[in-house]
């Protein structure tokens, strides 16, 4: 059992690298400067936001340094065994912290306007995350695939610990207020659409938050929602469906980026008592009634296969560059395989693209 228990705890503890946030000195080098947008629940004390909760939610911004002598994908922490290198290292240019949400919402719409923007992408982390490695990861993931749209980051209160996974999922129920209020926030800035990217458990508090507002607002409260990608999903299934019959008609596009090598929701599924996880389906036909695009990943996994699209540099280079996402999955299936290189399965409603490398596609067609 003791062997058994190490095992889940090094598989979990590879959901995510330590990494705390550390000031640039001396120049930022060639680094390139990425502004992030952050609504908290996390509860800020003597060492930043941690991992309690807080009722009142907090609201900054991050000026992060991204350096240019690295891999797509990566996120390169600062070394304890030299100084802090802008040109090889994530690092931290400025934090703000505003007074409230309003004038939160004005500095994202001055920021929208200097941009000549009217989109905003809504970032939410996933299990076992500190605060800086929530906001490093949405940095690195907006600035390699080039997203359009001012980034803004939901940092729910998680634990940031292998060992915390029920009191994350607690926290992901915990925090969907928080969320819901600063979508309001990002409405009131201006913006115009407004796209969800959740990844892990951020995916369940992101159904449950879209439910929510579905359901206290009624029909249409949702029209600024311009389309969720869900990438790796660990939300039951079941749970899953019933979340979406509550919400109506899912905002589009809706995707899901899934890989049934997933080893962490495979250990997700185990935990919760062998509960199938919306990201490492096998059969698309079980979401057939949904309007749903489900990517599979599989065929790039590395690692734990946990975040494909933002590690894998041959996922990002497919997706660098869709300015219009939505137009893209809009596409029929045809347009599809011309667009990614992947295999276009669909029943009903739900539409399965099976990635893989060009290569493989040819040689699965001789």
């Amino acid at each position: 059992m003791r062997q058994v228990l190490m095992v889940m705890v090094i598989a979990l503890a590879a959901c995510a690298p330590r990494g705390d946030f550390t000031m640039a000195t001396g120049g930022s080098g060639t680094a390139t400067p990425e502004a992030i947008f952050v609504g908290t629940s996390r509860l800020a004390g003597e060492g930043g936001f941690g991992r309690e909760r807080s009722v009142t939610p907090s609201f900054l911004r991050y000026d992060i340094a991204i350096p240019p002598d690295r891999e797509p994908g990566e996120l390169n922490w600062p070394p304890r065994t030299r100084r802090p290198d802008a040109n090889r290292d994530f690092l931290t240019l400025a934090e703000t912290q505003f007074a409230d949400a309003g004038a939160f919402s004005a500095a994202l719409a001055d920021a929208m306007r200097l941009r000549g923007q009217t989109d905003a992408v809504v970032y939410v982390h996933g299990f076992n995350n500190t605060m800086a490695e929530g906001v490093y990861r949405v940095a690195q993931m907006h600035h390699d695939l080039q997203v359009p749209g001012v980034a803004v980051h939901y940092a729910w209160p998680s634990r940031g610990s292998a060992l915390g996974y029920v009191y994350d999922r607690d926290s992901a129920l915990f925090a969907r207020s928080g969320f819901a209020e600063l979508l309001d926030q990002v409405r009131a800035a201006g913006a115009k659409e407004i796209v969800i990217v959740a990844h892990s458990m951020g995916a369940a508090l992101t159904m449950e938050t879209l439910r929510q507002i579905a359901l206290r607002d009624g029909p249409g409260a949702l029209d600024r929602v311009a389309g969720v990608i869900l990438i790796s999903p660990d939300l039951d299934l079941d749970l899953f469906k019933s979340q979406a019959r509550d919400i109506g008609a899912l905002p589009q596009p809706f995707v899901i980026f899934g890989s049934s090598r997933d080893r962490v929701l495979g250990l997700s599924a185990t935990i919760s008592g062998g509960a199938k996880r919306l990201g490492n389906l096998e059969d698309v036909s079980e979401i057939a009634d949904l309007q749903v695009t489900y990517l599979d990943t599989a065929a790039y996994t590395t690692g734990t296969g946990h975040l494909n699209i933002g590690e894998n540099p041959a996922l990002l280079k497919l997706f660098a560059g869709l300015v219009g996402i939505d137009e893209a999955f809009r596409l029929d299936a045809r347009a599809r395989v011309g667009l990614l290189p992947g295999l276009v399965l669909t029943v009903r409603s739900a539409t399965e693209i099976v990635l893989a490398p060009v290569g493989a596609i040819g040689e699965a067609g001789k």
